[in-house]
């Protein structure tokens, strides 16, 4: 893998971990009983995208570096899928 295949394949998984992540440690208003007139019930109270930003980050450097490793290190491709998935035939 390239640096232009990386850097791709690291910002794709980003987003799919950045949206997989936010409902993480969500407090909605009504669940602290605190519901600010004008506002949904459902509403989220207080902040918490940068700590959903932090594990989505995290989360995503694991996984990016594992396939690097597989992909670099390991030789594994597209080529080797079939050995890898279980055959249900």
């Amino acid at each position: 893998m390239g640096w232009i295949s990386i850097t791709a394949f690291f910002f794709l998984m980003w987003w799919v971990v950045l949206f997989a992540a936010l409902p993480v440690g969500l407090r909605t208003q009504q669940d602290d009983n605190n519901v600010t007139l004008g506002t949904v019930a459902s509403a989220p109270r207080g902040r918490h995208m940068l700590k959903v930003v932090l594990i989505a980050t995290a989360i995503d450097i694991v996984v990016v570096g594992g396939v690097v490793f597989a992909v670099n290190y390991l030789g594994l491709g597209f080529d080797d899928l079939p050995q890898i998935l279980p055959n249900f035939r």
